[in-house]
């Protein structure tokens, strides 16, 4: 069984590896105090959700129009330059007096850069990591993103209280350009994946050629809609409590951590796809809870555990992979990670247009129930194919050279 441990020998891993987690954690720290800063000016839970993760919804624009550019350009050079962009956009966020429209807009250019960021980013871990290798550092990466979110969320809160929303936006906006500085210092010159020019043309034609396999779509409907539904629960968190969202989310973040480090690390390969859908299944489970009006404690113990449930997107993501060719790894994993931010940002709207009509824990119940129903149709349908639900071999696609391993 391959060890945490071997991915860090591996040329490329860790800088790629700092680079997303400090990413994750300027996402975080920025995003939990422009929700704060837009909740206190406007009093809407649906400005203040969609402050938090409306910019997902920009995902989908980018990933109809600019994703072919996600093996088309050389990823060292893309990964510094989207977030030294995410700095100087989310430094403007933090102006006084800026106008909410603004706000959105700047929001809105920021989810287009994150829809080709995504790919580019997973398309290069898939390039360093030999395929038996891939769910173990998607893992690792998830795990990162976890502990980045526990303390983003954890220091964000405490940040909002000892100073105000404003100052913790300009710290997310430094911790972008760290992200920035250890992609443009860390990461080697590698060439692009893929030959020819970017176009929304090429954009299309590769989404249809991936969403032309019943077995893929599935696979993609697994990753997005069940997973979106549940982050729109986790976007009423400010209107909910909001002094104690930050909790709130960092409870989450612990639940996805775990999650991820029992899966990635402990699950053998034969439980794989018998274990994908019931994962899925406890991510919405608990959020039921919410309608009995739960106490603090009781409702820390659910987010938790549910976090849990979102290592199935691991599973899922290497059933994916099983059936995508190497020179589309990029592409593929674009359309994942802009597909699910975009159903996360459609929930979150919706998610805090439930609770503008009824009360935020209203909306996380019925969105759980809805997260339930995509999970069992989504099962059904694949217990109704032909072909196996577990991922191919690992060994179905060659490992990397040695010698691209070690791409300066």
């Amino acid at each position: 069984m391959p060890r945490y441990r071997d991915l860090f020998r591996t040329s490329e891993f860790t800088p790629l590896f700092l680079t997303g987690a400090v990413h994750t954690a300027a996402q975080t720290v920025a995003g939990l105090g422009l929700a704060t800063l837009v909740f206190r000016a406007t009093g809407s839970p649906l400005l203040s959700a969609l402050a938090l993760f409306g910019p997902s919804l920009a995902q989908l624009i980018g990933a109809t129009t600019l994703l072919s550019a996600a093996d088309r350009l050389p990823p060292r050079a893309a990964i510094s330059g989207i977030a030294l962009f995410f700095a100087l956009g989310t430094a403007v966020l933090a102006v006084p007096g800026l106008p909410t429209w603004a706000v959105f807009a700047v929001l809105l250019a920021e989810g287009l850069a994150a829809s080709l960021g995504g790919g580019v980013r997973h398309g290069l871990l898939n390039e360093i990591l030999a395929r038996e290798d891939f769910l173990l550092g998607r893992s690792v990466t998830n795990m990162a993103a976890g502990v980045c979110q526990v303390g983003g969320f954890a220091t964000g809160g405490l940040l909002i209280a000892l100073f105000s929303p404003r100052g913790t936006v300009l710290v997310g906006a430094g911790l972008y350009l760290a992200a920035a500085l250890l992609a443009r210092l860390g990461l080697g010159a590698r060439p692009p994946r893929a030959a020819g020019r970017a176009s929304v043309g090429e954009t299309w034609r590769t989404n249809r050629k991936l969403l032309s396999s019943p077995a893929r779509r599935r696979a993609y409907l697994a990753l997005w809609i069940p997973n979106g539904l549940i982050v729109g629960c986790e976007s009423l968190f400010v209107p909910y409590d909001p002094e104690r969202a930050g909790l709130l989310f960092a409870c989450a973040a612990l639940g996805m951590l775990a999650g991820d480090t029992a899966v990635g690390r402990f699950l053998p390969a034969r439980l794989r796809g018998r274990t994908r859908f019931p994962l899925q299944a406890l991510l919405a489970a608990p959020f039921l809870v919410f309608a009995l009006d739960p106490a603090l404690p009781l409702a820390l113990l659910a987010v938790t555990v549910s976090a849990s449930g979102y290592a199935a997107s691991l599973l899922h993501q290497e059933r994916l992979m099983a059936l995508v060719q190497e020179d589309l790894s990029g592409h593929a994993l674009g359309l994942h990670s802009a597909g699910m931010l975009a159903l996360q940002g459609v929930s979150a709207a919706l998610a805090g247009t439930l609770a503008q009509y009824t009360s935020p824990r209203t909306g996380m119940v019925l969105l759980a129930l809805a997260s339930l129903g995509a999970t069992y149709a989504l099962a059904r349908a694949e217990r109704r194919t032909q072909g196996p639900t577990s991922v191919a071999p690992s060994g179905s696609r060659p490992s990397p050279r040695r010698d691209r391993r070690r791409t300066a």
